[in-house]
């Protein structure tokens, strides 16, 4: 009598735990912004022919540097993950001989980009 009693509240535990795990989707997640979040205005501050050290004082440290590939610099941006109010942003940019020449993403590309800072 003890063992099937021992043996019901342990089956009643695991069928709850079964269903309890469905309801995952009601606790709270934190907002939890990842990667560099730019506005359009750090953006507007890159020039043609800005040195990286120029590039990442604007910009701060990218993301990910292309490990195969030392000439592009990734700046990515997420908020509200698997969320209707998703953000994503991702910005670019590209160097020859360690100096800005493009840049590609989510971000205008700035009015006075092709004008060096030394002009």
């Amino acid at each position: 009598m003890q063992y099937n009693k021992l043996l019901l509240t342990w089956l009643t535990a695991a069928i709850m735990s079964v269903f309890l795990s469905g309801c995952s989707s009601w606790v709270y997640r934190i907002n939890v912004p990842q990667g560099n979040f730019l506005e359009q205005s750090d953006v507007d501050k890159l020039r043609v022919q800005m040195s990286r050290e120029q590039v990442m004082y604007v910009l701060g440290t990218p993301v990910a540097k292309d490990a195969f590939d030392s000439s592009k610099w990734h700046y990515n941006y997420v908020f509200n993950i698997d969320r209707d109010s998703e953000i994503r942003k991702s910005l670019t940019v590209y160097f020859e001989n360690d100096k800005l020449v493009r840049i590609s993403g989510d971000f205008d590309k700035p009015a006075e980009f092709d004008t060096p800072l030394d002009q």
